[in-house]
């Protein structure tokens, strides 16, 4: 796994760990680099960013699903909506689903570019009105996009409602009432289904490059980010 182990980082969903060895343990470089080279199944296409296990645990498809996050501080469960979107369509839908947050929205970057362990860095922005996110966030679409250690997260902590660009390039919407965000998706094409399984519920890689890590930095600059914490 020596090819494997100096490009790209293993994550696992929590609770999603395989019993036995990797899919991706006895590959030679040609496997893995045919494997890798696969970006559509079916209908679906993914993005740079991600490729699932050798084995195919879960086959990438287009859906979304509700779920629902448990708030221990709060002693509550938030709805959420979580949906997997072909590459040609990702970002689009990702800018509409930001729509309904409001005008002045609070945006985080999610970095693992230089985590050797699991977890983030995470850098916070405050009050920047949406049009000029979007125009920012525009310029740098192929690294959102493509940059498995690169995620974004979009919330008005005043409703409260969050919608996050993950790493894995899954969207997902938390918050109490997600009607106006699940008729983006629907207007989107993207259809409900409850039994979708999610590239991170199986193993999986991630992929990325110093170009990006470089992009990554621009891209901070540019969103004037003057708060850093990290978290597990």
């Amino acid at each position: 796994m020596g090819f494997l182990k100096r490009f790209f980082r293993n994550v696992l969903r929590e609770g999603a760990m395989p019993t036995g060895t990797s899919s991706f343990e006895h590959l030679n470089e040609e496997a893995l680099e045919a494997h890798l080279g696969v970006s559509r199944y079916g209908g679906f296409t993914l993005t740079e960013a991600v490729r699932p296990s050798y084995d195919l645990q879960v086959v990438p498809s287009e859906g979304y699903r509700h779920d629902s996050y448990r708030d221990e501080q709060n002693h509550s469960n938030v709805p959420v909506l979580m949906a997997a979107v072909s590459k040609e369509r990702l970002f689009d839908a990702f800018m509409d689903l930001l729509d309904p947050l409001g005008f002045t929205v609070d945006v985080v970057l999610e970095t693992s570019h230089t985590r050797h362990n699991k977890g983030h860095t995470d850098l916070y922005r405050e009050h920047i009105d949406l049009p000029v996110l979007k125009s920012i966030l525009w310029e740098y679409e192929d690294l959102l996009v493509n940059d498995g250690c690169t995620g974004l997260a979009v919330l008005n902590p005043d409703v409260p409602q969050e919608v996050q660009f993950d790493e894995h390039k899954l969207l997902i919407v938390y918050g109490d009432d997600l009607r106006e965000f699940e008729n983006v998706l629907r207007e989107r094409t993207v259809g409900c289904n409850e039994q979708i399984r999610f590239i991170t519920e199986a193993e999986h890689v991630h992929s990325s490059s110093d170009t990006y890590a470089a992009q990554f930095d621009e891209l901070k600059t540019r969103l004037g980010m003057d708060c850093e914490y990290s978290r597990d």
